[in-house]
């Protein structure tokens, strides 16, 4: 009788950077697409982590993206971003409408001592798609965004890095009393990345 192991795939910290920033890129995308920030027809479709995945042919946004997640992937191998939180604001009165947030805790062990860690492959992309499908579901937990919006990026880092120019301090855009919905996690066993989304609901404002 056969013997089988699972076979694992050796995560470094800067693969482990590689992963999560470019994770970040595609998860940007898809909230960008499927909250309609902009509009379908500027989103084109690629297949990524074994799903159809939309990419914005907005050039702006693209250039944006890009520079965010080369950035994200420094500050993640040097061990010092803390979260990501990619907001959703109205257009015209720049109110936060939702809070995607992206919670990193990263192996201290593996930034100071340089370890390096074991991951099928397989194992971490199952994870991310899980998450790229309650990305894509969304429109069935997360009321109607009825209005033209606009989109930010928040990093949190550790107080002793030093920012690029492209980046300004910034307030937390928060929401008041939000309503809030856990989504799945993934992990490379270097970056473990906890998703949460929170949002304005008009609705328990009116039951008051």
């Amino acid at each position: 009788m056969a013997s089988r192991t699972a076979s694992k795939d050796i995560i470094t910290l800067r693969g482990s950077a590689a992963i999560v920033s470019e994770f970040f890129g595609y998860a940007a995308n898809s909230i960008l697409y499927n909250r309609a920030v902009y509009p379908e027809e500027s989103f084109t479709k690629v297949k990524k982590y074994g799903l159809s995945m939309l990419l914005t042919q907005d050039e702006g946004v693209k250039t944006f993206i890009a520079s965010l997640t080369s950035q994200l992937s420094e500050w993640l191998e040097a061990g010092k971003l803390q979260r990501i939180v990619l907001v959703i604001m109205s257009k015209a009165t720049s109110e936060v409408l939702e809070r995607w947030n992206f919670n990193i805790v990263t192996d201290a062990e593996v930034v100071e001592k340089g370890a390096i860690k074991e991951k099928s492959d397989k194992e971490i992309m199952r994870e991310i798609q899980a998450i790229m499908r309650q990305i894509a579901s969304c429109i069935t937990y997360l009321p109607c965004l009825d209005e033209p919006c606009v989109f930010d990026v928040l990093a949190y880092t550790d107080t002793d890095v030093d920012a690029p120019g492209t980046w300004v301090e910034s307030d937390a855009k928060l929401i008041s009393n939000p309503q809030m919905v856990k989504l799945h996690s993934f992990d490379t066993k270097i970056h473990k990345v906890d998703t949460l989304v929170s949002y304005k609901n008009d609705e328990w404002d009116e039951e008051e």
